[in-house]
């Protein structure tokens, strides 16, 4: 019987994949997700020389850990990205801010298991479109423990903004409402990439390198969130390889460019100076989000990223 129950133990522990240690023991009270949007790996993490992301490679690298096989394994779009990120669930989703997803995100959960105010909970993007990761089509869900959303010019439909914008008011909702959970989209360096602008694409990758570091610098400063505070830098999709359809100009298919993205994690419990060759995917952050800030998630696919904690 005690070798029944051992062998049982053994089997559950192995299809969990991950028994995470006790959430007393962690020290994170807040999680900031970054999404700079539409990087390809060629010009950040898989560039030698690493000279567009100074800060991040510079600066940050060395207090957290690297991914350097994170992936999209969904649908390579803005969007779908970001839904993913979100909700820890591959969705074919509109484009266009014309469809909101499917499953309930990890704001809506988060706001639900902690009964706190909308105020505690934020998305901040410069894509006007990404307003449709406040709400989910789940009939439990649907307009139920909403974030708070500064989104594009003025909310859904209103235009993108300059990603400096963004990085301000991020800041300064920070210094007002001190979220403990926020999402933060950079058009930068998707805007340029889809507008044929090479210099441009390259510069949106050395301003987002620019904006994270400002972030987190004043996370460090910040005397709720320094010690507290978890930051994770990733991007929605990649773009087309040089050769495949268009190149560096769109992105949306298999190839390996669209494919292969980036997450810089930064953290109390994380390691420091870390690369690590794991194979992970987008949906694995909603799933580490939950675990961090101590909530349960059940719709997510994704798993915790267990490997990169201390």
């Amino acid at each position: 019987m005690k070798k029944l129950f051992f062998l049982t133990t053994f089997v559950f522990v192995l299809f969990l994949g991950f028994v995470p240690v006790k959430r007393n023991k962690l020290k994170t009270e807040n999680v900031i997700i970054v999404v700079i949007d539409g990087p390809r790996y060629s010009e950040t993490w898989g560039d030698s020389a690493l000279q567009y992301i100074p800060m991040m490679s510079g600066k940050l690298l060395p207090e957290g850990v690297l991914y350097k096989n994170f992936r999209n394994v969904g649908h390579t779009y803005t969007n779908a990205g970001h839904t993913s990120i979100c909700t820890g669930v591959d969705q074919s989703i509109n484009n266009f801010g014309l469809e909101i997803p499917e499953n309930p995100s990890v704001f809506q959960y988060y706001l639900s298991a902690k009964n706190v105010d909308a105020e505690k909970a934020w998305i901040i993007t410069s894509k006007d479109k990404l307003e449709i990761l406040a709400n989910c089509t789940d009939t439990a869900w649907k307009g139920k423990f909403r974030p708070s959303t500064d989104c594009g010019a003025k909310g859904l439909s209103s235009g993108y903004r300059d990603d400096s914008l963004t990085i301000s008011n991020t800041i300064a909702i920070i210094k007002k409402h001190h979220p403990h959970l926020i999402l933060v989209n950079l058009k930068e360096p998707d805007f340029s990439g889809h507008a044929n602008n090479w210099e441009g694409y390259l510069k949106g990758i050395r301003s987002g390198d620019k904006y994270v570091y400002q972030l987190w610098q004043a996370i460090q400063n910040d005397p709720v969130y320094a010690g507290k505070t978890t930051l994770l830098i990733t991007s929605d999709h990649g773009r087309h390889l040089d050769g495949v359809k268009s190149g560096f100009t769109n992105h949306g298919d298999d190839c390996e460019g669209c494919r292969h993205i980036n997450l810089l994690a930064l953290g109390p419990d994380f390691k420091k100076n870390v690369v690590l060759d794991s194979t992970r995917n987008q949906k694995d952050i909603a799933s580490t989000v939950a675990y961090l800030l101590d909530f349960q998630m059940p719709t997510s696919k994704g798993e915790v990223l267990n490997e990169m904690f201390k």
